[in-house]
Formats: structure tokens, C-alpha cells, sequence
């Protein structure tokens, strides 16, 4: 039976990026995945992995690096779907899966975003990598600054592409679903290259590699991957409801074939199934709504004797079903904690704990300011202090 681990949460993880520790839990989902991660994409919440903090060869799946960075240059202006990037030379003998991009021509950015995207295209990945870094080694340092800036802390590229020359090229389970969600989250109008079936560049029809799509209820995304080394990987998404969860199986090996037919189809029944279980097994539940009053913290030597607190935005935590009837939430407020209070000021924890989950610590802030006490106030507590001992 595979270690399951599964389920921490912080505020942190709900607002950005940020890296997560695993914790033991009772979650028994087995893969012959060699890596493996659940991440609630709402919160960050790792549910499951295996071998996910782990760097791995991504295969193809760190194509998503190179679409991160186009996507942010649209997003931002400095880039337009309709402009064109020139096909050099290098480009266009780039081997391994292709869009078959002409030599000399120039490609529109969609065309290349679902080149890259659907037909998982080296050669189109590097055509992006060139007119947006100046070179392929420009466009390299760029992937790593950006894998800095979004806490993908075991990440390291060598290329655009995923392919295993030159050699180095790694990342884990947890930074391939903590990108994808950032992508998720911050491209809301571009993720939708990721749920096309199918895309035709100079009449060559060549469908998407993710089998997970149409196949599996809610699935939209993401990648799909391959080398020797990294064995069979995918990355998908999928959303049920208010529910989405995020999946990254790596390292599925099948010896027994000797082309890739049948192993794209068992990878993908392979998440298929795992998703199934993730879904059944685990459940978003609302902890709270946004400016909701969580409760009250005592205030020393102020004009008010406590302040109310909220946690300033709504938040849903991911559980096991199980867990959830026995569900506690605990207001704790600061040690030492004395007016002047400040509206939006940090003044406690609020504590989440389950069965078979780990304590859940999220931030709370005063809703109103405290004064200090007057002299005569002052004096009146203190007497009141005394007449208490």
C-alpha cells in the first residue's frame, strides 16, 4: 500500500503560491505512479501525494513554464494573440512532437499557444522561447526567475520544451500543480486552449494528447508528458460544482507496449480513476464568508474590552468526509495583546482541528480600532484588577 499523506493548509496558500509540508492522514489512494499529488485548487491545499516534493523530469508537462510566461505577456499587453513570432532555423529542426512549423515563416501566438498546448510541439515552444527571450538560453534564465517569483522551489529548466537534451531539467509533483493553479487562477481567459481536443496547422490533424478530456466529468486541462526517463506523466484539472482539484501523476511506466497508443490511454484511465476517488473522497466545506465576525479577543488597557475579528476573506477547507462531522474552530487570539488596536491589525488565530486532520492556523484581524484607556479608565482597571485578586 502507497504512504498517503495528505492536507495542510494556511491563509498563505489561499492568497499566492506557496510551498506545503505533507502530514500523515488515513487517505488511501494507490497509484503504480511513481510521483503523485492532490492539490485543492481554491485553497493550495495538498490532499494526497506521493513523492511529490520530489524533483522528477517533467517531460513535457514544463511546457507549462513556457506558456506561463507567453500567458503573462498577454495578460499584460506586450504581447497580442494576433501577433506573429518568426520561425528560425533552429526552430524548425527542433525534433520529437511538433506542429510542423515552416522554416522562414511567421505564427500567429494562438496558433502557437495551441501548437504548444494540443500538439505539445518542441519546435513551437521553441519559436516562443526566441521571440520572447531573444534566445533559447535567454528564454531559459527567464523560466527560472519566473519559477523563483512563483515559489516553485524544486524546479529547474534547461529548455522550453521538456525534451531530456541537454539533461537537468526538473521539477516536483507539488510545482507542477502549485503552476498550475497559478495559471488557473490568473489566466481565466486563456485557459481554455487547455479543454480543444483537437488542433489542424497545414492540414495536419493532431489530436490533444490529454485523453482525460471528454472522458472524465469536469476535466478542462492541463498536460501530458513523456521520456524515457520520466516514464508517462499528466497534469490535469478538473471541476465539479464549486470543487476544483488538481492532479499530477508522474513517472507511470509501461514496458509492456512498445508505442505510445495503449500507454496514453491506460495514463489516462490511470488519473481518470485516481481523480474519481479524490473527488469522492474529499469535500470543499465553507470555514467561513468573506467579513464574516469570527468572534471576540481581549484587549489589555483599552477604551473597549475586546474587538471583534474577521479573517477579511471567504475560505472553504478540503477534507475527508469523515473528518468533517467533528470539525472545531477556535478563536485564539495574540499573547500580550494591548491597545492601541489598529482596524485590519493581526490579533490572533483562528484554529481549525478534525480527526485525521492536521490543525488548520488561519490569521484574524480586528474589525474596528481600540483606543487606550484614559487616566481615570487606567485607574478603574486597576482597582477593579485588584478587587478581582
Amino acid at each position: 500500500m502507497l504512504r498517503s499523506l495528505f492536507m495542510l493548509l494556511s491563509l498563505a496558500a489561499a492568497l499566492a503560491l506557496s510551498a506545503v509540508a505533507p502530514t500523515p492522514a488515513r487517505a488511501a489512494i494507490e497509484t503504480s505512479a511513481e510521483h503523485g499529488l492532490i492539490m485543492d485548487a481554491q485553497t493550495g491545499q495538498v490532499l494526497w501525494q506521493k513523492e511529490g516534493l520530489t524533483p522528477m523530469p517533467p517531460a513535457s508537462m514544463s511546457k507549462l513554464m513556457t506558456i506561463e510566461l507567453l500567458f503573462q505577456r498577454i495578460k499584460d499587453g506586450r504581447v497580442k494573440l494576433s501577433d506573429t513570432f518568426p520561425v528560425s532555423e533552429r526552430a524548425w529542426r527542433t525534433q520529437g512532437s511538433k506542429m510542423f512549423v515552416e522554416l522562414g515563416s511567421r505564427i500567429p501566438v494562438e496558433a502557437l499557444i495551441r501548437g504548444i498546448v494540443i500538439q505539445s510541439g518542441n519546435d513551437a515552444c521553441v519559436v516562443v522561447a526566441e521571440a520572447l527571450g531573444g534566445t533559447v538560453e535567454g528564454f531559459v534564465d527567464m523560466m527560472n526567475k519566473r519559477a523563483k517569483q512563483l515559489g516553485l522551489n524544486q524546479s529547474t529548466f534547461v529548455n522550453p520544451d521538456g525534451l531530456p537534451d541537454p539533461p537537468g531539467q526538473l521539477m516536483s509533483a507539488l510545482d507542477l500543480a502549485k503552476l498550475s493553479r497559478h495559471i488557473i487562477n490568473n489566466y481565466p481567459g486563456l485557459y481554455h486552449y487547455f479543454s480543444e481536443q483537437e488542433f489542424v496547422w497545414h492540414n495536419i490533424h493532431q489530436p490533444n494528447r490529454d485523453l482525460v478530456l471528454g472522458a472524465l466529468p469536469g476535466a478542462d486541462g492541463l498536460k501530458t508528458g513523456h521520456t524515457d526517463a520520466a516514464g508517462y506523466g499528466i497534469t490535469i484539472s478538473a471541476k465539479r460544482g464549486d470543487q476544483r482539484l488538481i492532479l499530477v501523476l508522474n513517472g507511470l511506466r509501461y514496458p509492456q507496449y512498445h508505442n505510445d497508443y495503449f500507454p496514453n490511454i491506460r495514463r489516462a484511465e490511470e488519473a481518470g480513476r485516481v481523480m474519481e476517488m479524490a473527488f469522492r473522497e474529499f469535500r470543499s466545506y465553507p470555514l467561513y464568508s468573506a467579513n464574516q465576525i469570527l468572534g471576540n479577543v481581549p484587549v489589555a488597557g483599552g477604551d473597549a474590552p475586546n474587538v471583534p475579528v474577521t479573517a477579511l476573506r471567504p475560505l472553504n477547507v478540503t477534507m475527508q468526509v469523515d473528518s468533517h462531522s467533528a470539525m472545531k474552530a477556535v478563536v485564539k487570539p495574540d499573547a500580550g495583546l494591548r491597545a492601541p488596536i489598529n482596524a485590519g491589525q493581526k490579533v490572533g488565530m483562528l484554529v481549525v482541528t478534525a480527526p485525521e486532520f492536521p490543525d488548520l492556523s488561519v490569521p484574524v484581524y480586528a474589525t474596528q480600532s481600540v483606543g487606550q484607556q484614559g487616566i481615570l479608565g487606567g485607574m478603574f482597571s486597576s482597582i477593579q484588577h485588584l478587587w478581582k485578586k
